[in-house]
């Protein structure tokens, strides 16, 4: 992998030479993870003149199973507890005479840059915006593969608690439970805030989950997130409990049903992103459905939970082959509850098979 990281590297030095800067200081903990493969906390990356080096503030305690870039990056642990490895960093590049760094002003705090900009003062700062987020939203096959794994375990997790004894249970203790069988099954670890909502909760989007418990005839919406070697896949499903669904609720789960397979459909390499969403709101605007459904029905993932692209009204851009978006139309009837269905896919072209589906839990609404 150390070529992979190193080629990323190459990659945005050439882009920030190509703007007149010779260093380039990466701040945000994603980027850093992305163009060196580790992040330990209040890392920074500095990328040339002369070596690229990781900057970091010393561990709080020593911990045997720390991980460190897998190339031969070189490593810095800046001294004293005070110490800002972004400001060292750019003491480090202005040493062989560079006058300009580009930095993550999105991510750097206002202090922070006025820390580093009066420690070099000859120093100028200029922005290098979102350069690497862009560079990131195109995986390559590890990155896809690191995914997949993410999925299955996630797909395994949810399929192992649809098994057991649901009533009575709390929303709490189930999204515990499914966090725990996370973990058991490999994960790193939830990559948000497990939602389960019973009842009236179900169908809300981002519910925390309460002490409510599972009774007969509600909607059981189950939102998870898994995380493998940093690369996050997420699935959200909606099921019945008890022997059988009311009628409204077979017919509201038809109509989220088919607004998330017009949205599956419409995932092809060229195809703007706002279409995914138009195709998917249309769907469910036809039924007098689309008020609660938010601001967007899809976003990246990767690194991060939430990436470009972004599946909404007003975004910019197409979808590229080898992009992983979810796509997860909800609704909620205030009183009622509703219903969520959440799959994690990646962009490919139809010679291809057309979008993979990495989230495989069945959206067959089943009666627990």
């Amino acid at each position: 992998m150390s070529e992979v990281f190193a080629a990323r590297r190459t990659r945005l030095r050439e882009h920030c030479a190509a703007a007149g800067s010779p260093a380039a200081l990466v701040s945000r903990p994603a980027n850093v993870r992305y163009l060196c493969g580790d992040a330990p906390p209040g890392s920074v990356l500095l990328l040339g003149p002369l070596d690229d080096v990781l900057l970091r503030p010393p561990p709080v305690m020593a911990d045997a199973t720390a991980t460190r870039p897998s190339d031969e990056l070189g490593v810095r642990e800046v001294a004293g507890t005070g110490g800002d490895p972004a400001t060292a960093g750019a003491e480090l590049a202005a040493a062989p005479g560079a006058h300009r760094v580009a930095v993550e002003e999105h991510h750097l705090t206002v202090a922070r840059h006025r820390a580093v900009r009066a420690a070099v003062p000859g120093l100028d700062l200029v922005g290098l915006g979102c350069t690497v987020e862009q560079h990131r939203i195109v995986k390559d096959d590890d990155e896809i593969a690191a995914l997949r794994i993410a999925a299955e375990i996630a797909d395994q997790a949810l399929g192992e608690l649809l098994e057991s004894i649901l009533v009575g249970r709390t929303e709490r203790h189930l999204a515990l439970e499914l966090e725990r069988r996370l973990v058991d099954h490999g994960a790193d670890g939830p990559t948000f805030a497990t939602s389960v909502g019973t009842g009236p909760h179900s169908g809300r989007l981002g519910h925390l989950p309460t002490d409510r418990r599972v009774e007969e005839g509600d909607f059981l919406t189950v939102c998870l997130g898994a995380g493998y070697r940093g690369y996050r896949c997420e699935v959200g499903r909606t099921f019945v409990i008890g022997p059988s669904p009311a009628d409204w609720q077979i017919e509201l789960y038809d109509v989220v049903f088919a607004a998330q397979r017009a949205g599956r459909e419409a995932l092809a390499p060229g195809t703007a992103c706002r279409e995914v969403d138009r195709v998917t709101r249309q769907v469910l605007a036809a039924a007098g459905c689309d008020a609660t459904l938010g601001a967007r029905v899809g976003h990246g993932v990767g690194l991060e939970n939430d990436e470009d692209p972004r599946l909404a009204p007003e975004a910019m851009g197409k979808l590229d082959a080898c992009v992983p978006v979810t796509v997860e139309p909800g609704v909620h009837l205030p009183g009622r509850g509703g219903v969520r269905i959440d799959d994690t896919l990646v962009v490919r072209p139809e010679a291809d098979g057309g979008p993979e589906l990495l989230t495989i839990t069945t959206k067959e609404l089943l009666a627990l």
